[in-house]
């Protein structure tokens, strides 16, 4: 039975004045406390970085005090402020930067021009998809309303079990998974390729047993071997989780999907208010937690030293999108742009030695244009799109992505009284995931994206012919609730 969107009397209202309050946080705030040490220079791109500050903060201020806890909309605006917002503000004010390229006033504007201009796109695609309905939701409607086969979730489970039992000893046994990630990076150096997608087939499918398994509806009194199994692989698939997606080894973007996911998949969190304190939880941990989070990276662990904000926006390599995004403007500039890089992410499966002209990783190609020592830099889909097709490439890709992510977040709002259903385990996931998926590159990041994709595809199936409520606003009652409870006496079903 589908819950009603919701009556007169339990109307969710955004909440005015968490709004301001969010918005002076974030608008003024946070960018006053970033400038106030450092000795600003004037100049167009800071002007129109300040816009991308407004910009972004507005929008995550609106998100977190929304009423329909859209997790898609979050990821992505809590990233474009953070990444894009408030780092390189501190960049462009002191022209100081984490990596040593540097580039002249005028492709620091374009760059910054480059920022807000997939950043209206994204809202445009967003309103629009609000006002209207489309192709899109008669297309995701279906695929996110399939609902967990608990036989399914089960053989997971026993998949993932035996992967552990099969794949441990040949990364290296339990120590290995407990080492710093240059252990780990420098053992997948010295690797082959089967060894990292080994690691993935690990970690993958033991989060998703996991989640499935958490929200498989509950097995009624005459399923008693499949509830005993439940009850069985769960401690079982704990405990491989916490293994394999530890965050001492796995990349802190994973391991924070993994939590995150989890968290924010519960029950309790879908609501307006819960998702509200959730949020503000999660941008304080990547405000001020994140930087310090790479303590266990590197083999040799140095005490910690707590730095200003516009300190670690300007020396920590974590922010390094916006300078690889200038340098991407540069390459451009100097080889003119590539459309046919557009092939590499979606035909990623395919091997070199089949394709010769195969794209190669922007994030090593701009490393390389910059003239870096080092390649494992970002490159965000910002400057993926834009180095496809310039400005235009830009406007049509985050456009159909704030569409999507706009549908996307409605129909699991409407979904939210079915157990179950893949909108309840894939959105919270990938919302997360967009952090690591936007700050790129693609190509290193779509494989890992089908297999985060595809392993809940795999344990739903079709639901039954309930059909979704219509999309309206909350509060909406729709006429045939009212001519049904009288045809049935005003008995509920």
């Amino acid at each position: 039975m589908i819950v009603p969107e919701s009556t007169g009397t339990d109307r969710p209202v955004r909440g005015i004045a968490a709004l301001c309050c969010w918005g002076l946080v974030l608008v003024v705030l946070l960018p006053l406390t970033v400038l106030q040490s450092l000795d600003a220079r004037l100049g167009a791109a800071l002007a129109v970085q300040c816009v991308v500050v407004v910009h972004t903060g507005t929008a995550l201020a609106r998100v977190m005090t929304g009423v329909r806890a859209p997790v898609i909309a979050f990821g992505f605006w809590l990233f474009s402020y953070v990444w894009l917002g408030l780092a390189p503000l501190a960049m462009l004010a002191t022209d100081t930067y984490p990596h040593g390229f540097v580039v002249d006033a005028e492709t620091s504007f374009t760059t910054t021009l480059l920022v807000e201009t997939g950043l209206v796109a994204y809202s445009t695609g967003s309103a629009l998809a609000s006002w209207r309905a489309s192709r899109a939701s008669s297309v995701l409607e279906p695929i996110l309303a399939r609902q967990l086969s608990p036989g399914r979730v089960l053989l997971l489970g026993g998949a993932a079990l035996l992967l552990a039992v099969v794949l441990i000893p040949g990364q290296g046994g339990l120590p290995a998974f407990f080492a710093s990630r240059q252990a780990a990076n420098e053992a997948a150096a010295q690797a082959s390729v089967n060894r990292a997608i080994a690691a993935w087939a690990l970690s993958v499918p033991a989060f998703w047993a996991l989640v499935g398994l958490v929200h498989v509806p509950r097995f009624t009194a005459g399923e008693r071997t499949l509830r005993g199994l439940r009850w069985l692989l769960l401690p079982l698939l704990i405990a491989v989780n916490v293994v394999v997606n530890n965050p001492i080894s796995q990349p802190r973007f994973w391991a924070g999907t993994v939590l995150l996911a989890l968290v924010f998949g519960t029950s309790w969190l879908r609501g307006p208010r819960a998702f509200r304190f959730g949020a503000a939880g999660v941008a304080f941990v990547v405000l001020v937690v994140f930087p310090y989070s790479d303590y266990f990276r590197y083999d040799k662990r140095e005490p910690v030293h707590v730095v200003s904000l516009a300190e670690q926006f300007t020396s920590n390599g974590d922010y390094d999108g916006f300078q690889q995004m200038v340098a991407g403007v540069d390459y451009v500039r100097t080889h003119g742009f590539t459309p046919s890089a557009a092939l590499g992410p979606p035909l990623f499966f395919v091997p070199r030695a089949t394709w010769p002209g195969k794209p190669e990783d922007t994030g090593i190609l701009l490393a390389r244009h910059a003239g870096y020592t080092f390649d494992n830099l970002a490159a965000p889909l910002w400057i993926e799109s834009y180095m496809w097709a310039g400005f235009p490439s830009v406007l049509g890709v985050f456009g159909l992505i704030g569409a999507v992510g706009r549908r996307i977040d409605d129909l699991r709002y409407r979904l939210r009284g079915r157990p179950g259903t893949l909108a309840a385990l894939l959105v919270p996931a990938f919302g997360f995931y967009q952090l690591v998926l936007l700050r790129g590159s693609l190509m290193a990041m779509v494989g890992p994206l089908a297999l985060l994709v595809c392993i809940p595809l795999l344990i739903t199936r079709k639901p039954g012919r309930t059909a979704l409520p219509p999309a309206q606003e909350p509060g909406y009652t729709p006429p045939y609730a009212a001519s049904s409870a009288l045809s049935t006496g005003g008995a509920r079903t």
